[in-house]
């Protein structure tokens, strides 16, 4: 999230799409009541129809480029409309920021390590 003190921006984040689909998709595939699994409520699938298309509007292909592979993710011609699955990922990824875990995860996180200004690391160096 680029600092915009003093600017005439708006905040926004800058995060990798594919990375946080592919995420995304991987939960909703855990079975459900297993830990990291995504789920839609209730036993009547013509209630979440539309979100269904919607977040299925896009398929990945495996790509690779400078030593790994990745998925790319591309919209279905069929299926114009993904906003849901936008807002799913932009859910993801904000409560990420927020420091939400997955189950079992937790170890996998870096201690959070205190932020300094640039004039504290000026005085630093200068003894």
């Amino acid at each position: 999230m680029p600092s915009i003190n003093g600017k005439r921006a708006i905040r926004h984040i800058i995060y990798d799409t594919n990375w946080w689909k592919s995420f995304t998709h991987a939960r909703l595939a855990v079975a459900m009541g297993d830990h990291g699994c995504l789920s839609i409520f209730g036993d009547r699938p013509d209630q979440h129809r539309m979100f269904a298309e919607q977040i299925t509007a896009e398929y990945f292909v495996k790509t690779e480029g400078r030593g790994r592979t990745v998925d790319e993710w591309k919209a279905r011609p069929e299926q114009p409309d993904n906003h849901w699955l936008d807002c799913l990922v932009g859910c993801a990824v904000g409560a990420s920021m927020q420091g939400a875990l997955l189950f079992g995860t937790d170890a996998e996180r870096a201690p959070k390590t205190k932020r300094i200004s640039f004039k504290e690391m000026q005085q630093r160096r200068r003894g």
